[in-house]
């Protein structure tokens, strides 16, 4: 009988240290983390203290010195990079401060980008994945548009739904509202509670924005290279 997995994501004595020349940087140490699904974790330190890199730690785009991380049951140190990228485009979604969106193509196919990746759907069914996605962070009307002709929250909400297309369990988001007004940045939150309740969605957030980061389930503090619930 299988084992049902329950945790989204599970990170036990994580720990990434760099060579400095003579010496080691230590940058995290001893860092452990469950998320189940649902939930919507917000991750908060000093510039520097190492919140990027423990989410590129958790996503399996950076190797740790020690400790594992499973993503959805799989030992990410077990996996080729083909496997990750596969577990990647499954069951894992990203948001940057910057949305990097592609600047030639439109926020339908902007969307769509993903899901062209797995492969094995018709062009058609990718489009109306998109469009739904779209729909349901109020960009329907804009569809049509390029990054150039949306304003700043207008693309980061087009960006979160290329993160959700795939209906992903876990999205890593590194400051979605460093570039948003207050007003942008709540609605932003809203829309992340709506899709964490309708798509059963986690959410890790790293953020300067200590009212955003409080109205998340859990906050933690990265401080000295430990994690500290706050």
């Amino acid at each position: 009988m299988t084992e049902q997995v329950n945790d989204v994501l599970k990170c036990t004595t994580l720990a990434k240290s760099f060579d400095e020349g003579p010496q080691e940087l230590q940058v995290l140490k001893d860092v452990n983390l469950l998320v189940s699904p649902s939930e919507r974790i917000a991750i908060v330190g000093a510039s520097g203290s190492g919140k990027t890199t423990l989410l590129q730690l958790l996503a399996g785009l950076d190797q740790p010195t020690s400790g594992e991380v499973l993503v959805c049951g799989h030992n990410l140190a077990n996996m080729k990079d083909r496997e990750q990228n596969r577990l990647r485009n499954q069951h894992l979604g990203f948001v940057y401060q910057f949305h990097h969106l592609l600047p030639e193509f439109t926020a339908l196919e902007n969307v769509s980008m993903p899901l062209l990746l797995r492969k094995g759907e018709s062009l058609a069914a990718i489009r109306q994945q998109a469009g739904q996605m779209l729909e349901l962070v109020g960009m329907s009307h804009r569809m049509k548009h390029k990054p150039a002709e949306l304003s700043g929250g207008e693309r980061q909400r087009v960006a979160i739904a290329r993160a959700l297309v795939t209906q992903p369990d876990l999205v890593f988001m590194d400051e979605p509202t460093g570039n948003l007004d207050p007003n942008t940045a709540s609605r932003v939150h809203e829309l992340m509670t709506r899709l964490s309740n309708e798509l059963t969605t986690s959410f890790i957030v790293v953020t300067h924005d200590m009212a955003f980061a409080e109205q998340m389930d859990r906050t933690y503090l990265l401080q000295g290279g430990c994690l500290l619930q706050s």
